[in-house]
């Protein structure tokens, strides 16, 4: 990673871990989502097994981790600390969602050291740990059911911090990782979209098969050819899927005893 990557100026603090593995499994999250500095305050138990364990080949983070013994050590160099609250406080304070906390943190990591920040398992950050902190980070989960596992927690931060960056490299033309590929035409599909006449061709052997089998009339449609166009048009083909459609169809009519209907064929019977 390098200094211009705003990334080396973002560190995940975690207050006082009681259980070691989350302290790997937050190593991976990190990882997965191309954070590495982990700072650890008064953690119960680490280094220790279960922490390598959980972290699943993060252990560089682990082997990189700060251990300190406060909050205060842990960010007295930060420019910029956020830290996450599920409830509400008796004096109101600056609250921002992880979308917002991820901008935030983007936007002042090319100025200094930017801490999120994450408290206990049972009961999360303190009010004086959170009066630490500029803003207080809010993850909308399900009210009934609120409580997220610590690395979880994490996972969601790092995923938001992630997501902004790629979207700043995109705005800059950079790259494409966020672009939805769907259909034939976009980056990264392998074939090219198939054409309106080789969509006409396909239809109009379509039509040639059913009629051969006896589930089409031409004389009394029903709107069976305009329903399956709707079909098939949505579904945006590619050449070779075309191709193989068509290679379908002339199997149906060598089996039900017709050939395929070549545009002399289609001339003569007119």
């Amino acid at each position: 990673m390098t200094q211009q990557d705003p990334h080396a100026h973002i560190r995940i603090v975690l207050v006082e871990t009681s259980h070691s593995g989350n302290i790997g499994a937050t190593a991976r999250a990190m990882k997965n989502m191309g954070l590495s500095n982990l700072y650890l305050v008064n953690p119960a138990s680490f280094p220790d097994e279960a922490s390598y364990a959980r972290s699943s080949g993060a252990s560089e983070i682990l082997d990189q981790a700060t251990v300190v013994d406060t909050l205060d050590e842990a960010i007295a160099d930060c420019v910029l600390v956020m830290g996450t609250s599920a409830r509400g406080r008796k004096v109101p304070w600056p609250v921002i969602a992880p979308a917002d906390c991820a901008e935030r943190a983007a936007g002042q990591a090319g100025k200094g050291e930017v801490a999120l920040v994450f408290g206990r398992e049972n009961h999360g950050l303190s009010n004086e740990e959170l009066q630490r902190c500029h803003y207080h980070i809010h993850i909308p989960s399900n009210p009934d059911y609120s409580s997220l596992n610590l690395a979880m927690a994490v996972q969601v931060i790092c995923y938001e911090v992630r997501m902004h960056h790629l979207r700043q490299l995109e705005a800059g033309g950079e790259q494409a990782a966020l672009r939805p590929m769907l259909q034939p035409g976009d980056d990264g599909w392998d074939i090219k979209a198939a054409s309106v006449n080789d969509v006409e061709g396909f239809f109009g052997h379509l039509e040639d098969v059913l009629v051969d089998i006896d589930f089409h009339r031409r004389e009394n449609p029903r709107q069976l050819m305009t329903r399956l166009r709707r079909l098939f048009q949505r579904a945006h083909l590619d050449q070779m899927e075309i191709n193989i459609l068509r290679g379908i169809l002339t199997a149906v009519q060598k089996s039900a005893g017709a050939t395929e209907r070549g545009p002399e064929a289609k001339q003569e019977q007119e």
